[in-house]
């Protein structure tokens, strides 16, 4: 793994939530070349993003419990606790919209939002 993803305030990862992954695929990788692999993940499939050997992102179905939510790209910034980081957002005038969950064979995570409105996740990786 690249530093990113262990050092505490990086931009980690980067995720496209979308209503049609194919045609996602179909269109980035038509506009960078962009190349993926299919990697089962519970009940649903995830697509690592690859830009020649290195992985840079990810593209998943909306899950249902994100409701009508539009197709969005988010943001992921490597922390080194999750869950504390989840309370200083808190202390600090921020919301938390996914509480700290696990990943299975990833990491821990959360979604954000700042006092302004804008949304980003936070997460610790498996090391």
């Amino acid at each position: 793994m690249d530093d990113v993803f262990k050092e505490h305030g990086a931009f980690s990862w980067n995720e496209l939530m979308t209503t049609d992954v194919a045609s996602a695929k179909t269109f980035y990788s038509e506009a960078f070349g962009w190349q993926y692999k299919d990697e089962p993940m519970g009940e649903m499939t995830y697509t690592v993003v690859t830009a020649g050997e290195k992985e840079i992102g990810g593209i998943m179905t909306i899950p249902p419990e994100a409701g009508e939510m539009p197709p969005v790209w988010g943001a992921y910034v490597t922390v080194d606790d999750v869950d504390e980081t989840a309370k200083k957002v808190e202390a600090a005038g921020g919301k938390i919209h996914v509480p700290p969950r696990d990943i299975p064979g990833v990491g821990r995570f959360c979604v954000i939002q700042d006092p302004q409105g804008a949304y980003i996740s936070a997460i610790s990786y498996k090391m």
